[in-house]
């Protein structure tokens, strides 16, 4: 496509997966400020500070900076080993608390949307009443979120199989959770990766065409599953056209251009794509940024 791609989508990154050692106070704004001192990112996308006084002054830099913010709870549900499906009902009530936090944080640093996942996938057999409790907290966060302001809710889409073992899980399944969690947030929606419909066994058309009325955040990133004795096997996030993996060029052209015939990209929408890579051993994260932007040009040019 011949026009600008920035007048289509806000293009965003995930700040900790593109940098994954940024753990103390220091590296962690400077990383966030290495990403919005560049004007080819409208969006980024962070999570929990090392402390307090890190946070207001992240906080500070991003508001100075015009981005659009995303917060992820990713890392705060993964670390605890929290599961918002969790039969036993503490334990689903210690997941929703923790989520509560994230949102207060989000807020703080004047975040839009928050994204999040599903707990384990207990199996066939439990699954239904999974969904059901699932579906639960879902709506006691979404209320706490909207008791606050107007953040968005994004449930991230993972797979049963691969690295994280998630409940969701399938976009059917997705769209019939979110239908049932907008009864109390009609803002609350999906979030789509790139990388997990090659381990959902989804086409691209197919998953997009089926969450279309529900997406309200999208990730580019790549994935591979070809062989499992590769470090980087599964849900790894490795650069675009990482030997052996699932998504390079043609594979985000298609993407794109499924994205924009389901009119989630549109022109002057402004609707936030975001890359989720990390380095490898041995890479740089300013490298494989570089790639990701190269990799997005040229599946545009071919829109």
């Amino acid at each position: 496509m011949q026009r600008s791609l920035h007048n289509f989508m806000q293009v965003g990154i995930v700040h900790f997966m593109a940098y994954p050692h940024a753990k103390s106070s220091e590296e962690y704004v400077s990383t966030i400020s290495s990403i919005i001192e560049d004007d080819f990112f409208g969006a980024i996308e962070i999570t929990s500070a090392p402390d307090e006084a890190t946070a207001e002054k992240a906080s500070r830099l991003l508001e100075s900076s015009g981005v659009t913010v995303g917060f992820s709870a990713h890392p705060i549900l993964l670390a605890n080993q929290a599961n918002l499906n969790a039969m036993d009902e503490a334990e689903r009530q210690r997941a929703v608390e923790l989520v509560k936090g994230g949102i207060d944080h989000a807020y703080q640093f004047g975040a839009q949307n928050l994204g999040l996942l599903s707990g384990t996938d207990p199996g066939p057999e439990h699954r239904e009443k999974a969904v059901g409790y699932l579906i639960e907290s879902l709506q006691e966060i979404c209320k706490y979120a909207r008791s606050k302001g107007n953040l968005e809710i994004s449930l991230e889409l993972f797979d049963h199989e691969t690295t994280f073992f998630r409940l969701l899980g399938p976009t059917r399944l997705g769209v019939e959770v979110a239908q049932e969690v907008r009864n109390v947030d009609p803002s609350f929606g999906l979030m789509i990766d790139l990388s997990h419909l090659p381990m959902l066994g989804e086409s691209t058309e197919g998953a997009l065409a089926r969450t279309r009325d529900y997406i309200n955040h999208a990730h580019m990133g790549n994935c591979l599953i070809s062989d499992p004795k590769d470090p980087l096997y599964g849900d790894r996030h490795p650069r675009f056209g990482y030997k052996g993996s699932e998504i390079d060029v043609p594979q985000l052209t298609e993407y794109l251009r499924a994205l924009l015939d389901i009119g989630y990209l549109e022109e002057g929408k402004d609707r936030v794509l975001a890359f989720e890579i990390k380095p490898a051993p041995n890479e740089s994260s300013k490298a494989i940024i570089a790639q990701a932007k190269r990799t997005l040009r040229a599946a545009w040019q071919r829109v």
